[in-house]
This record gives C-alpha cells, sequence and structure tokens, in this order.
C-alpha cells in the first residue's frame, strides 16, 4: 500500500513555496531593486504551474518508482531552468541592453526542491559507481550544453558574463590555481607530517594543537594578518618580491589557503594509519618488510581512502575560502563577488558565486565517488 513519504513532502512543500513566489525579478538596470513576477503572471505560467504541482504532489507517494521520481526530478530541473532564459527573452525588448531579468525567490526553490527530489531518487535506486560516475558526467555535460546553447543568454548573470568573458576566464584560472595549488602544498607537507606524528606519538600533541589554532582563525582575518607580515617580507628581505613575495595578490592568498589545509590533511595522515589493525602491521614485519617497506606498501595504500577523504573535505573548502582571496588582490571568482557588493549589483555577485557552488559540488561529489572505489578496493 502506497504511503505518504515525510522526506518527500518537505521537497513539495519547498517546491509549492517556489511555485507562490516569484519567479524572476524585472530590473530596468543592473542595480534598481525591480519588480517580481511570478510564474502565474507570465505566458503559459499557469499551466506550468499546474504541471510542475503535480510532479510536486506525486513524489510524495511512496508508490512512485525511483527511476519515475528521478526522470521526473530532472525534467522539472531542465524546465525550470529554460524557463528562466524563456521568460528573459519575453520580457526583455529587443536591442535593450540596461534591462536586466534575474532569478528571484521562487526560482532558487524550485531548484532545491528538485534538486532534493533527484538526490532522494539518486539514493533510492543505489546505483553502480560507474553508474554514478556517468550521471556526473552527464549532469556536467548537460549544465554546459544549456549554457553554450544560448537559452539563457537574456538572463543577468549571463549577460554579465557576455561583457566580461575574457576577464571570467582569467579569474577562473586563478581560482582553480589557488584551490588546487594550495591542496598539492598541503599534500606534500601534511602527509609527511602525519606519517612523522604517527611514529612518534609525542609530537602528536604540539603538532595537531598548532593546527587547531590555526584552523580557529577566522578566515578574513587570516587573509588580513598575510597583508603586514608578507609587506614586511617583501620590503626587508633581498629578492623576497622578485620572488614573488608580496603582502597583497596570489602569494598570501595562497598561504592562508596553505595554512588552512594542514589540519585535514595531518589529521587524516594520522587517523588512516592508526586505522590499519595492528595484525597486518605485525604480519608484514613478520614476512621481513623494512618499516620504509611496511609504510609504501602497506600502511599508505590501506589508509588511502582517509587520505582522500582529506582532499574531498581541503579541495572543497578552499575552492570557497579562495572567494575571499579576491579582498587582497588574489584573483579568482572573488573579484566578482566583492565588486558585485561594492556597486550593489547582486548580478555581479551571482556570477562569482554560482561558478564557486558548481565547482565545489562538482569536487564533492567526484572525491566522494573516488572515496567509495578506494574503499571498495582496499575492503
Amino acid at each position: 500500500m502506497a504511503r505518504v513519504q515525510p522526506p518527500a513532502v518537505l521537497f513539495a512543500l519547498i517546491g509549492l513555496a517556489g511555485l507562490a513566489l516569484p519567479l524572476v525579478q524585472f530590473k530596468p538596470n543592473r542595480i534598481v531593486p525591480g519588480e517580481g513576477l511570478g510564474l502565474a503572471a507570465l505566458p503559459g505560467g499557469l499551466a506550468a504551474m499546474l504541471a510542475l504541482g503535480a510532479v510536486l504532489a506525486a513524489a510524495c507517494w511512496s508508490g512512485w518508482p525511483a527511476v519515475l521520481r528521478l526522470a521526473a526530478a530532472m525534467v522539472a530541473l531542465i524546465a525550470v531552468t529554460l524557463s528562466l532564459g524563456a521568460v528573459a527573452a519575453h520580457l526583455v525588448p529587443p536591442g535593450n541592453m540596461l534591462a536586466r531579468v534575474a532569478p528571484a525567490s521562487g526560482f532558487w526553490l524550485l531548484l532545491l526542491a528538485f534538486g532534493l527530489m533527484l538526490a532522494d531518487a539518486v539514493n533510492r535506486l543505489r546505483p553502480s559507481l560507474a553508474v554514478r560516475w556517468l550521471m556526473l558526467g552527464g549532469a556536467v555535460a548537460l549544465a554546459g550544453t544549456i549554457l553554450g546553447s544560448g537559452a539563457l543568454d537574456g538572463v543577468s548573470v549571463m549577460r554579465e558574463y557576455a561583457t566580461r568573458r575574457e576577464l571570467f576566464g582569467r579569474e577562473a584560472q586563478a581560482h582553480l590555481a589557488l584551490a588546487f595549488g594550495s591542496l598539492g602544498a598541503a599534500l606534500l607537507v601534511g602527509i609527511p607530517a602525519g606519517i612523522a606524528i604517527f611514529q612518534s606519538p609525542r609530537l602528536r600533541g604540539p603538532v595537531l594543537g598548532v593546527l587547531n589554532i590555526l584552523q580557529t582563525i577566522p578566515s578574513l582575518a587570516l587573509f588580513g594578518i598575510m597583508i603586514p607580515i608578507f609587506g614586511w617580507v617583501a620590503a626587508t628581505v633581498p629578492g623576497a618580491a622578485r620572488a614573488g613575495v608580496s603582502g597583497i595578490g596570489v602569494f598570501p592568498a595562497l598561504v592562508a589557503l596553505f595554512l588552512y589545509s594542514l589540519l585535514p590533511v595531518v589529521s587524516n595522515t594520522l587517523a588512516g594509519l592508526s586505522g590499519v589493525p595492528a595484525a597486518t602491521r605485525d604480519a608484514a614485519l613478520g614476512l621481513g618488510m623494512t618499516r620504509a617497506q611496511l609504510m609504501a606498501g602497506v600502511l599508505m595504500p590501506l589508509a588511502l581512502p582517509v587520505l582522500l577523504a582529506a582532499v574531498r573535505i581541503v579541495l572543497v573548502q578552499n575552492i570557497g575560502l579562495a572567494v575571499i582571496a579576491g579582498l587582497i588582490g588574489g584573483g579568482g571568482f572573488g573579484t566578482f563577488v566583492f565588486q558585485g557588493l561594492n556597486q550593489t549589483a547582486m548580478d555581479l555577485v551571482l556570477l562569482g558565486a554560482l561558478p564557486t557552488i558548481a565547482m565545489a559540488l562538482v569536487a564533492g561529489i567526484a572525491l566522494d565517488l573516488l572515496v567509495q572505489s578506494a574503499r571498495r578496493d582496499t575492503a
């Protein structure tokens, strides 16, 4: 007998709130607040509301197959996204370069509702790792196809992108360099440090204590501390400025992200190595392995899932924290975020925030799949 599912009811309530709230904001220019317009006020909007509401209501019943739930959620997400572009093309007069159509609260709530429904359906289906990789790749390809098709070109965020295409590409490269560069440096330093405190227990307290203190410093404060420290180094140490050391720019941002990354890497390395059963270590030593061979051939491979979990934590964290680098001239998507805040232009803020969120989501899901694969291989 079909029953009502509480999680699906929550998704439906979020989606119904999205249908009731404005879908878009029509603004005469990029700065003024504008007027909110609901889906019902738009051509064909009433039929769309009924269709989306029916999907939300049907998803509440447990008798609905998970495959059908997945397909309906995907179609609804695509429909809501494409409707944003269609509304923008309808509302903005041809040749008008000042008017803006921005997504409003109803749009974001609908995306949230159908996104949760999609995730719930995937969880119920329990697909294999290979299928999950295909689904992730398909989602990225679909998003790229929609963006590349021009269907959303009339939306305010895409208009901001169109006028800053080259700058966006440079800042995207800078953002990736900050996130992956700090991750690479943390792995080079953190893994040997984790191995050292695993082999010397008396060092664990001092090392982890210092790293915990660094982790508790607020991000804005840590980025601010870098300015006078490295400004002084660049001004007083011969050759430091020529080597790229400066109080503002990429170098202090990279150092700050590196410091934030150390605790997850060091602590997870220690946890992974400590989690290897003592019997396994004794057996390897009994076979004549040296301690170096034991570490490289047994302990590190068995600790790999925990190390990959650290990589996931650090990468997702640094993709988000790299936005703050825009405050000290480090580049990245934070450049658009803080420009938008200074100009009271939320479309410009979204130009920096949305790709940051998308990158963090894709990185987090991909590394989750890698962790699951590593755990399966070491089981």
